[in-house]
C-alpha cells in the first residue's frame, strides 16, 4: 500500500504557505517521517490565515484550515535558525536526513550554513529540494514570487474568464493557488525520482524547482496551440477551445456541463435533446466544424435544455452515454455518494484542537480506511521553545 511506501525516510521540512507543504504533505501521507521546522514566534504564515479556523475547547489553541489543508501527518520542532544554535540544529536534523524541502529565496540559507553545498558536505547523500518563484539561476533569480503572479505571468489568466464584451470580462485566477499546488506536486514527483536515482548512485542531489516554470507548463494544450498556431488564446468563458460542445449551459432549473468529446457523443446527444439534424449538418457534423461554427450552434443548444428541467436532460444523457456533470457546491460534494464511497474525507486528531476533518490524499483514496491504519495526526501544536535541541511534537 501506497500509505507506506516511504517508510524510513526522513525529511526536514523547512518550507512554509503551500508549495512546499503540499509535496512534504505528500510524502508525509506514504509514509516518510516529516520534521517542520518553524519560526519559534510566528510559526508557518498560514497558521494565522483565518478565519476559518479551529479553536480549543478552552479557547486558548486555535488553527486555520488554510494551514490544517497542507500539514497532515508532520511533526513540528520549533527552532530559530537565523542563531548559531538553531542552524546547528537543523544541520544536525539534515545530517540523518534523506531530503530537505526548503522555499527560501535562492541562496537565501547560504548564510546559515543550510544550503546545499554546505549540508552535501555533512550528508553527501541529501536529497535538497528548492521550491522558489523563479528558480535558482536568472535574471529574477532572487526576486520573491506568489501563486496569483504567477497565475497572470505564466499565461493562464490571459484565456481565463468570460471573453471582452460580454458581462464580466475580463482576466481571471482560478478559485485555489493552482500553481502553488501544481508546483508541490511537480516537487514530490522530483523527490520520489531523485530517491530511486539514489538507489543507483548513492549520492543525493539539489533540486530546483520554481513556480514560474510550473506556471508555464500548465498551459498544456493551451500552449501547445499557440506553439502551433502562432496565435495567443483568447478568453473564452466557459468553453473549451480543443472541443465543442463543451461548456456549461442552463436548464429550466440550474446548470450543467455538457462535455462532448467525439462526433459519435455529438450524435447521440443530438437525438436526445430531439435535434438529429444537428448532426447531419455539415457546420456541426465534425468536432473542428462545430468549433467554427459555435457561435451558430451555441443558441439552438441553449434554448433546447433550457426549455426542460435539469433532471429531465441528466436522465436521458446517462442512457444515451452523454457526458455531462453537475456544478456542486462543497456541502454537495463532501454528501456526494461517490466521493464517501471513495473515503475522500478522513479524520484526524489533534493534542488540543481534538478530532479533525481533513481531506484525504488522493494517492491513497479509494482503499478502505481500515487498510490505511490509524489516521495520521495533525501537526502539534507550535510553542516557542528555541533550545538546539527541542524535541519534535
Amino acid at each position: 500500500m501506497l500509505h507506506t511506501a516511504l517508510r524510513g525516510v526522513k525529511v526536514v521540512d523547512l518550507s512554509r504557505i503551500l508549495a512546499g507543504p503540499w509535496c512534504t504533505q505528500n510524502l508525509a501521507d506514504m509514509g516518510a517521517e516529516v520534521i517542520k521546522v518553524e519560526h519559534p514566534e510566528r510559526g508557518d504564515d498560514t497558521r494565522g490565515w483565518g478565519p476559518p479556523d479551529l479553536r480549543s475547547a478552552d479557547g486558548q489553541a486555535s488553527m486555520s484550515a488554510y494551514f490544517m489543508a497542507c500539514n497532515r501527518g508532520k511533526q513540528s520542532v520549533a527552532i530559530d535558525f537565523a542563531t548559531e544554535a538553531g542552524a546547528a540544529r537543523v544541520r544536525e536534523l539534515a545530517a540523518g536526513a534523506d531530503v530537505l524541502v526548503e522555499n527560501y529565496k535562492a541562496g537565501g540559507l547560504r548564510k546559515y550554513g543550510l544550503d546545499y553545498d554546505s549540508l552535501a558536505r555533512i550528508n553527501p547523500r541529501l536529497i535538497y529540494l528548492s521550491i522558489t518563484g523563479y528558480g535558482q539561476s536568472g535574471p529574477l533569480a532572487g526576486k520573491p514570487g506568489y501563486d496569483y503572479v504567477f497565475q497572470g505571468m505564466g499565461g493562464l489568466m490571459s484565456y481565463t474568464g468570460q471573453p471582452d464584451g460580454t458581462p464580466g470580462a475580463g482576466p481571471l485566477r482560478t478559485g485555489v493557488a493552482v500553481v502553488d499546488l501544481m508546483t508541490g506536486m511537480y516537487a514530490t514527483s522530483a523527490v520520489l525520482a531523485a530517491l530511486r536515482q539514489r538507489d543507483r548512485t548513492g549520492r543525493g542531489m539539489p533540486l530546483d524547482i520554481c513556480l514560474l516554470d510550473v506556471a508555464v507548463a500548465l498551459n498544456a494544450n493551451q500552449g501547445a496551440n499557440y506553439l502551433v498556431s502562432g496565435v495567443a488564446p483568447q478568453r473564452s468563458g466557459n468553453a473549451h477551445p480543443n472541443c465543442a460542445p463543451y461548456e456549461v449551459f442552463a436548464c429550466a432549473d440550474g446548470h450543467l456541463i455538457l462535455a462532448i468529446g467525439n462526433d459519435g457523443q455529438f450524435a447521440r446527444f443530438c437525438g436526445v435533446a430531439g435535434h438529429p439534424e444537428w448532426a447531419a449538418d455539415a457546420r456541426y457534423a465534425t468536432n473542428s466544424a462545430r468549433l467554427a461554427h459555435m457561435d451558430g450552434l451555441r443558441p439552438l443548444i441553449a434554448q433546447t435544455l433550457a426549455a426542460a428541467p435539469r433532471k429531465r436532460w441528466t436522465d436521458a444523457f446517462d442512457a444515451a452515454g452523454v457526458p455531462w456533470g453537475p456544478i456542486h457546491t462543497l456541502d454537495e460534494v463532501f454528501a456526494h455518494p461517490q466521493v464517501q464511497h471513495r473515503g475522500l474525507v478522513q479524520t484526524a486528531v489533534h493534542p488540543r484542537l481534538g478530532e479533525l476533518r481533513l481531506v484525504r490524499n488522493p494517492l491513497l483514496a479509494g482503499s478502505p480506511p481500515e487498510a490505511l491504519g490509524a489516521a495520521p495526526p495533525l501537526l502539534g501544536e507550535h510553542t516557542a521553545s528555541v533550545l538546539p535541541d527541542s524535541p519534535t511534537r
